[in-house]
C-alpha cells in the first residue's frame, strides 16, 4: 500500500444514494478500521456528498410538450421532452392555424364543463345512491366460449340491480385483437309498480387506479324492460382496459340517481 496521504473508502458496499464516509490518512492502513480506531490514530473523517444523479423514475416518467397549450398533443418519457420540443411544429404554425386548433380545444373544454355541470345537478337529486361493484369473469356454455363479466346481486335505491359487462362485444377470440373494449349493461332484478327513470354512471373504484372518463347514461325500467342496451364503459384507451383484463375481478363504483317528476 502507497505511503502519504491516503484517502480511502471506509464503508464497502454502502447504499449510493447516501454520502460515502471517506478517511484521510498520513500513513498506511492495514487491515479495516473502526471509527473509533481511526479516531485514536488521529484520522480526520470527512464526508464526500454523491454526485448528483437524476432518478430513474424521473428520467422516464410521461410528460407533456410545453406547447400543449396551443394544441400539441405529445406526450412521452422526461427525457425525450428536449428533443421533441427542438422539433415541435406548434410554435411555427400561422395565427389562422392556431385559431382553428384553439377552437377545437375550446369546444371540447364546454363539453367537459357541460358533462360536469349535469353531474352537479345530479348530485341535488332526493334520491341517490352508489355502491361498489365488482365484476367477476365467467365462461357461457357455447361450443366455442365467450369470456363475459357479471357482478353478484346488489341494492341501490332499494332496488336489486345487476351489472354484466362484454369484452370486444362478445368478440370471438378478443385475445387476437390488440384494440380491446369493454361494454356493460345494468339489469333491474326487482320488480315495480311503476317506471323507475334513472340515470347511472360508473367511476373508478377507492382502491383501483383505471383510468376512466366518466359519462351519464340514462334509462327508465319497467317490468317488461328492465336491462340496458350494452353500452360503452368509457376507459380512456385500450391499454387501460388491458389494466383491467388482467385483473382477478374488475373493481368500479356506480351511482344511480332516480329521477322524481
Amino acid at each position: 500500500m502507497a505511503t502519504g496521504r491516503l484517502c480511502t473508502q471506509l464503508l464497502s458496499g454502502h447504499d449510493p444514494g447516501l454520502p460515502a464516509l471517506f478517511v484521510s490518512v498520513g500513513k498506511p492502513l492495514k487491515g479495516p478500521r473502526t471509527a473509533w480506531d481511526l479516531r485514536e490514530l488521529g484520522v480526520r473523517l470527512h464526508w464526500q456528498e454523491p454526485m448528483a444523479t437524476q432518478p430513474l423514475e424521473a428520467a422516464t416518467k410521461v410528460t407533456q410538450c410545453k406547447y400543449k397549450r396551443i394544441g400539441c398533443p405529445w406526450h412521452g418519457p422526461f427525457h425525450e421532452l428536449t428533443v421533441h420540443e427542438a422539433a415541435c411544429a406548434h410554435p411555427t404554425k400561422t395565427g389562422n392555424e392556431l385559431m382553428e386548433i384553439l377552437d377545437e380545444m375550446d369546444q371540447s373544454h364546454r363539453k367537459e364543463m357541460q358533462l360536469y355541470n349535469s353531474i352537479f345537478s345530479l348530485l341535488s337529486f332526493e334520491k341517490i345512491g352508489y355502491t361498489e361493484v365488482q365484476f367477476r369473469p365467467y365462461r357461457t356454455d357455447d361450443f366455442i366460449t365467450r369470456l363475459y363479466y357479471e357482478t353478484p346481486r346488489f341494492t341501490v335505491l332499494n332496488q336489486t340491480w345487476v351489472l354484466k359487462a362484454r369484452v370486444n362485444d362478445s368478440e370471438r377470440n378478443p385475445n387476437l385483437s390488440c384494440k380491446r373494449t369493454l361494454s356493460f349493461q345494468l339489469l333491474l332484478k326487482s320488480k315495480v309498480t311503476a317506471p323507475l327513470e334513472c340515470s347511472f354512471l360508473l367511476l373508478k373504484g377507492p382502491y383501483d387506479d383505471v383510468r376512466i372518463s366518466p359519462v351519464i347514461y340514462h334509462f327508465v325500467f319497467t317490468n317488461e324492460s328492465n336491462e340496458t342496451d350494452y353500452v360503452p364503459l368509457p376507459i380512456i384507451d385500450s391499454v387501460e382496459c388491458n389494466k383491467l383484463l388482467a385483473a382477478k375481478n374488475i373493481n368500479l363504483r356506480l351511482f344511480l340517481f332516480q329521477i322524481q317528476k
